[in-house]
């Protein structure tokens, strides 16, 4: 048991602090979604696609980074994370450590800044200062919206949103030469490029969701007033499966109302997948056994993306 408890450093920043199987997924969903929307546009352009995800992804790690270095130095005594806590005991972690790696985090991800700045203008540069600011206030700052219970719609605002928008739009005027971002972004970018996320955007609320269910007694022990805090599991489990319903009734508006070909619905394949997890959390309420759900989760996102791209180009 000693080693489940006190992994070592190189387990300790893949598994715990980088989480690859939840921070990976939904960094790359939004992204898929919009380079799908961008090849049937006609404006794809590889480079900046991959940049944008590689952005999005050190903007996420940084947020994640936050968020624990806030649970282990303003709630010390809150057992949420027992390998973090033991790590800073035995020196396998530093709270300095953790300050260099969020740094480290922002730092490279602005390192893609000058790329952006010369086939995007300063839009895109506006829309990654946004995206950082919005990582860190999950946790950090004077006003921590998880603390407050309005995470979910910054979720769904940056990962349904913000995150495919920007990802079409750094794309989109890589094919523009002459024209400003700024016109561009206020002209140009298509209304479907804000709105073709919003199923994306549903699903990491339900991440999200899935994460405040599990941690419910720990968040309420700091003071945090998420939505099972406040209103209970049942509240929690309805939002999910209206989060749900959302998602997989979205392709249908997009197909009738946006004109794409019926290959939209194929995001429908997934839904098996997306129930299986659903009835999980609505039977399980113990902290162990919906701890495997936050990566299915993010793999379903991820899915989801994939198919729902495929189908806009097809």
């Amino acid at each position: 048991m000693p080693d489940a408890i006190t992994p070592s450093r190189r387990d300790l920043w893949i598994h715990w602090l980088v989480y690859p199987g939840h921070s990976l997924p939904t960094a790359a969903a939004p992204v898929l979604v919009a380079m799908g929307l961008a090849i049937h546009d006609h404006v794809f352009a590889l480079m900046p696609a991959l940049l944008a995800f590689v952005a999005s992804w050190l903007i996420h790690i940084g947020g994640l980074f936050a968020d624990n270095y806030q649970l282990v130095t303003r709630h010390p005594t809150v057992n949420e994370h027992p390998e973090l806590t033991e790590a800073l005991g035995n020196g396998t972690l530093t709270l300095h450590g953790m300050r260099l790696a969020i740094v480290a985090c922002f730092a490279l991800s602005a390192l893609t800044g000058p790329y952006f700045l010369d086939v995007a203008g300063t839009p895109a540069i506006a829309i990654g200062a946004l995206g950082m600011a919005g990582s860190l206030a999950y946790s950090s700052g004077p006003f921590p919206l998880g603390k407050h219970g309005i995470s979910d719609l910054h979720f769904f605002v940056m990962f349904g949103v913000l995150a495919p928008a920007a990802a079409y739009y750094v794309q989109m005027t890589s094919h523009h030469e002459t024209a400003s971002g700024w016109y561009l972004l206020i002209h140009d970018l298509p209304l479907r490029a804000l709105v073709v996320g919003l199923p994306i955007g549903a699903l990491a609320v339900n991440i999200l969701i899935i994460d405040d269910v599990r941690d419910r007694q720990f968040d309420a022990a700091k003071g945090w007033r998420t939505g099972p805090v406040r209103f209970g599991l049942g509240w929690s489990r309805v939002e999910y499966l209206a989060a749900m319903a959302f998602a997989y009734l979205v392709p249908f508006w997009f197909w009738r109302e946006w004109h794409f070909d019926a290959w939209v619905l194929l995001p429908l394949v997934t839904l098996p997948f997306a129930a299986a997890i659903a009835r999980k959390l609505w039977i399980e309420d113990a902290h162990e056994p919906l701890v495997p759900l936050t990566p299915r989760a993010a793999l379903l996102c991820l899915a989801y993306a994939g198919l729902l791209a495929a189908g806009i180009v097809l």
